[in-house]
């Protein structure tokens, strides 16, 4: 017992002495350790300090940095806009004008083909030679040679009479009678001329029938242009233009539909010859859009459209109003839409090769397109790219600039669309002020880096450590 107690002192004056001697050490090196500790404590409070700015509204862009993001910035002003609904369309044929059907007037078989698929005809030129088999025609011919002869018979005979009766010694109504018969010849030969003009024949070949010279072919012909007869202002004849001249009316060959030596019978398509000078955009709509776009039709509101994958850059600008002709009555059973038409006068150009003339057309039957119809007007509103704006939940901002800083106002949004928003004139935005066009988005990025680092874009610091607002 009397070594435990023994034992148990001694341990606990050992602990005393360890203590007093860490205390000794403590604060002998006390100039080692303190200043560690203020130091320490000193950037926990700087760090406290550096908190991120809260609702920053103000960014700082250098020169450079607005020319990496295009940045450009224009004065904006109260307008009139158009919200429109977008429809999609396509560039189709006109029926009637852009494509004309070539066939053949007669039984025959083709011996020569004079204009190829890509080919240029103008009117009267020729395209095809067939030599007849047609048994009408040629009883037509016979018919009309029959009928001059007996016409030039009868003429002989009156001739010959004629001093007779006016002697009396035959009676009067004989001269009446063979001018009766005369006046019928004549008819026939109007007929069977007629007959022949219309089966492709010119008039020189009928010329010779009459002498007794039989046509055993023919050639077919490019028809007339087409005349707007009705003279309602969108259908034109069909032509083309080249370097701001116009060329003469012409067709493209578009379509061989006979190959040499082939018969065909008489109406049997031989070509289809086009011309894309005045062709359709086809709108394609759903049923809930009718009224808005027989609004559109019936107040003549231009459309606005939007060519896919046209060359602008080597064309001239297409001065023409859009509108909507008619609207069809009749639903796809298989998309559920109905369409709509809008006329469309093409472009062309012309070049030479090889001796012959080709055509490029601007639009293509077959070209799709994007169409902006007006539904709804909104007056004194500001109009930006949709670009120029950016969401934060319900918030929205534009971005102000004022030299190199960069304002973020809240705004009032009326309307928006893949291509622009509309802006209510309450105020937010004064009229005049210049806003930044686009990159609104990387603008807010710009802002929040900006808060986050701690250093306000709108606080200007002085050598003499005063600050101030920007101005």
């Amino acid at each position: 017992m009397h070594r435990k107690r023994v034992l148990r002192f001694v341990g606990g004056f050992a602990m005393v002495v360890a203590f007093v001697g860490v205390g000794i050490a403590a604060l002998v090196t006390r100039d080692r350790w303190l200043p560690m500790l203020s130091s320490n404590v000193a950037t926990s409070e700087t760090e406290d300090h550096a908190t991120p700015i809260e609702d920053a509204k103000v960014l700082k862009l250098s020169p450079q940095a607005r020319k990496n993001l295009e940045l450009v910035s224009k004065p904006v002003v109260p307008q009139t806009y158009w919200r429109t609904i977008q429809v999609p369309g396509v560039v189709v044929d006109r029926p009637g004008l852009s494509d004309r059907g070539v066939t053949s007037p007669a039984v025959g078989v083709v011996t020569q083909v004079h204009a190829f698929a890509g080919d240029t005809v103008k009117p009267g030129e020729t395209l095809f030679t067939l030599r007849l088999f047609s048994e009408y025609l040629q009883n037509t011919q016979s018919e009309l040679f029959k009928a001059v002869r007996e016409t030039e018979l009868i003429k002989e005979e009156r001739k010959r009479i004629e001093g007779l009766a006016s002697s009396g010694t035959i009676a009067g109504t004989r001269i009446i009678e063979l001018d009766q018969r005369i006046r019928r010849q004549d008819g026939l030969i109007q007929a069977y001329r007629q007959d022949l003009l219309t089966r492709g024949l010119a008039p020189a070949q009928i010329e010779q029938i009459a002498e007794g010279t039989f046509v055993s072919a023919i050639n077919v012909v490019a028809p007339p242009p087409v005349q707007d007869v009705r003279k309602q202002g969108d259908v034109q004849p069909v032509a083309f233009v080249e370097d701001g001249r116009s060329e003469a009316i012409v067709y493209e060959v578009q379509e061989l539909k006979v190959d040499l030596g082939q018969q065909v019978q008489a109406g049997q398509l031989l070509s289809v010859l086009s011309n894309h000078r005045s062709l359709y955009i086809e709108g394609h709509a759903f049923k809930q859009e009718a009224p808005m776009l027989e609004q559109a039709a019936q107040h003549g509101w231009s459309i606005d459209v939007e060519f896919a994958e046209d060359d602008s850059r080597h064309w001239p600008p297409l001065e023409q109003t859009f509108q909507i002709r008619h609207l069809a009555n009749t639903i796809d059973s298989a998309s559920r839409t109905f369409d709509f038409f809008i006329p469309l006068t093409n472009q062309s150009r012309a070049y030479e090769k090889d001796g012959q003339t080709f055509i490029v057309w601007r639009l293509r039957p077959g070209q799709r397109v994007r169409l902006h119809v007006p539904v709804e007007q909104f007056e004194n509103v500001m109009v930006l790219p949709a670009a120029a704006l950016i969401r934060e939940g319900p918030e929205a901002y534009v971005f102000r600039q004022n030299g190199d800083l960069f304002n973020r106002l809240p705004v009032h949004v009326l309307h928006e669309d893949r291509l622009n928003v509309v802006l209510a004139n309450d105020g937010s935005v004064a009229p005049g002020s210049y806003l930044a066009q686009g990159s609104a988005a990387s603008l807010n990025r710009v802002l929040k880096a900006q808060s986050a680092s701690g250093v306000r874009a709108d606080i200007h610091v002085h050598a003499d450590g005063t600050t101030h607002a920007a101005h």
